[in-house]
């Protein structure tokens, strides 16, 4: 007969992977209709124009364009105002892309 006692059962066992939450855009980069833009838990960022929130809070993009964060006051309900962070795509336009440099003349000839 063995003289040690019963050592219990562990309960702490399991481990749940991560969830992968955060930014999956940041701003300036471009986006097309429908893509994440930010994985959250709580609407710790708005949606703002040219974005939608979805049930579980994840912020899509609505439109094509640039990604965009700026920082807003939001009232809360005990009216206090707060500094929030909000979300927006703007659409990229003629006068919003980057200008492209075309190659001079002289460069060409000398290929």
């Amino acid at each position: 007969m063995s003289h040690v006692k019963a050592g219990g059962t562990a309960k702490n066992l399991h481990d749940s992977p991560g969830q992968r939450l955060g930014i999956k855009l940041y701003g300036g980069q471009k986006t097309r209709t429908g893509n994440v833009i930010v994985r959250q838990v709580g609407l710790t960022k708005r949606a703002g124009k040219g974005t939608k929130l979805s049930r579980n809070f994840t912020i899509h993009a609505d439109t094509e364009g640039a990604v965009k964060y700026t920082t807003r006051r939001v009232r809360l309900f005990t009216g206090k105002s707060v500094k929030r962070v909000e979300v927006t795509v703007e659409p990229i336009t003629e006068a919003t892309k980057p200008a492209v440099k075309k190659a001079s003349a002289k460069a060409k000839a000398v290929k």
